[in-house]
C-alpha cells in the first residue's frame, strides 16, 4: 500500500576478509531501488548476523541473509531487491 514509505533497514554484521563486521557495501543496491521507487530509507544496526530486516510501520515486512545481497551496485538486477520493494509495497 504504501508508495512513499519510510523503510528502516535493520542490518547485522557479517564476515568479509575473515573480519566480522557492520558494513553497509552490500545494502547500496537495496538502498538505491527503494529510493528510486520513492521510499525514504533508514539504516539502523542490530545485533543479529548476517540479517537484513525491513520494517515499515513497526511491521517486519521482508527478511534475508545479508551475504545473499549483491555487493554494490544498484539493486536492478538482485531479484532479492526486487522481493523488497515488493515487500513494503504490500505493507499495512
Amino acid at each position: 500500500m504504501p508508495e512513499n514509505a519510510k523503510v528502516i533497514v535493520r542490518y547485522g554484521p557479517y564476515r568479509a576478509c575473515g573480519v566480522v563486521d557492520y558494513r553497509t557495501s552490500r545494502l547500496e543496491g537495496l538502498q538505491a531501488f527503494l529510493n528510486k521507487h520513492g521510499h525514504t530509507v533508514e539504516l539502523t544496526k542490530c545485533e543479529d548476523w548476517n540479517t537484513v530486516e525491513l520494517m515499515v510501520n513497526g511491521q517486519l515486512v521482508y527478511k534475508c541473509d545479508i551475504n545473499n545481497l549483491d555487493y554494490g551496485g544498484d539493486g536492478e538486477l538482485d531479484e532479492l531487491c526486487r522481493e523488497a520493494s515488493d515487500a513494503v509495497l504490500k505493507a499495512f
